[in-house]
């Protein structure tokens, strides 16, 4: 079997997020996503987690330092094209994070995916880092991916209204070339699956989709994000790679396979696998 030629030089991306043991979000979710889209993916991990469809039963925060040593290490090396942040569980690491891509030399595109609660409804983000993340990450954010409860958290609220209002309240919360994308998939818009995005110059787009009824829904907040960052990674222009984003996680949803006795994960590898299929028929 003659074996293929090898890439010049593979693509990167990096995940700072916290690790799901039951495989379904965080860094595993993140990894599958960035494969899936032919990059390498680096990670800063944030915290560990004892998890499974269910539940999670623990979760340990690593000290910032080590979530910074990480950092230092993939950037020194590693092209990093692009990243994304998820589970950063402590206001120190809000905090460090931060510090840190304020300190780039050079830019990169940084997805904030505002991870505060897991899906079966466990607290992942400390309430005193909110105010962290408000304050310091959201106005260094290129694409910020809240669902609708991290939105209202992040704005004080109870919940929220109207979702043109709260893109706009968001995007005064961050900087003036961040795109605002508000996941719709808590609310029913409409019989189906509508983000709002908002560009940094107010201008507002659906991103539209068929709502799909499954309980394969875990790490759905992560692969979104990912995708986003995997795509800027690649060189799409913004609206491109948000497009390419939710169709992306609109087919992992459509064909994952139930797996445990809870929240499913998704089918990450869903274009790999019909690619072989293709070509072996």
């Amino acid at each position: 079997m003659q074996l293929p030629e090898p890439v010049t030089r593979p693509l990167c991306a990096l995940t700072i997020a916290g690790s799901d043991s039951g495989g379904g979000a965080g860094i595993q979710a993140d990894l599958r996503t960035f494969a899936a889209h032919g990059l390498l993916g680096c990670t800063a991990v944030t915290a560990i987690t004892a998890q499974n469809t269910l539940t999670v039963t623990h979760a340990q925060a690593l000290d910032a330092s080590l979530v910074v040593a990480q950092l230092d290490a993939v950037l020194a090396d590693l092209p990093i094209r692009a990243a994304k942040t998820g589970m950063l569980a402590t206001a120190a690491i809000v905090r460090a994070v931060a510090s840190y891509w304020a300190g780039l030399e050079r830019p990169l595109p940084l997805v904030v995916d505002p991870v505060m609660v897991s899906t079966g409804g466990d607290r992942l983000l400390d309430p005193d880092a909110i105010d962290a993340m408000r304050r310091l990450l959201l106005p260094l954010a290129t694409v910020l991916t809240p669902n609708l409860p991290e939105a209202a958290a992040l704005l004080g609220a109870d919940e929220v209204a109207d979702p043109e209002d709260c893109v706009a309240a968001l995007a005064a919360l961050c900087g003036p070339h961040t795109t605002v994308v508000l996941k719709g998939g808590h609310r029913d818009w409409s019989p189906r699956a509508a983000d709002l995005v908002r560009l940094p110059d107010g201008r507002h787009f659906w991103l539209d989709a068929p709502r799909i009824d499954t309980r394969c829904d875990h790490g759905t907040g992560c692969t979104f994000a990912a995708a986003i960052a995997a795509n800027l990674a690649l060189g799409l222009e913004l609206r491109d790679a948000l497009l390419a984003a939710k169709q992306y996680l609109t087919g992992a949803m459509r064909t994952a396979a139930p797996l445990g006795a809870g929240h499913s994960p998704v089918d990450h590898l869903w274009q790999l696998r019909r690619m072989v299929d293709a070509d072996e028929g």
